[in-house]
């Protein structure tokens, strides 16, 4: 991911939840319980980037899954790509805890 500010990503957070917030109405039997687990969300300013981050690839992770579900094709790739990237932010977070 190129290098975001800090406002950028929560830029890009608020674009994701909106994307949820579409497929939840089109399709109210989607969940994305990976990513309210994490029990951030973009008006969190007090969260850190890294938060921000990682709330972003599994949000993106989850809307690729529902994406699929609608027969996006190339939306397995980028569902496993942002796995992918999910998990690497989770490492660099908690390295710095």
């Amino acid at each position: 991911m190129i290098c975001l500010h800090k406002e950028e990503l929560i830029l890009l957070h608020q674009m994701l939840v909106e994307i949820k917030d579409y497929f939840e109405q089109i399709n109210p039997g989607l969940k994305f319980s990976q990513y309210y687990a994490l029990k951030i969300d973009p008006s969190q300013l007090h969260r850190s980037k890294m938060e921000h981050k990682y709330a972003i690839f599994v949000l993106g992770t989850e809307l690729a899954n529902a994406m699929r579900d609608v027969e996006f094709s190339a939306s397995g790739r980028i569902s496993a790509r942002m796995k992918e990237l999910a998990e690497k932010t989770l490492k660099e977070i908690e390295v710095l805890q």
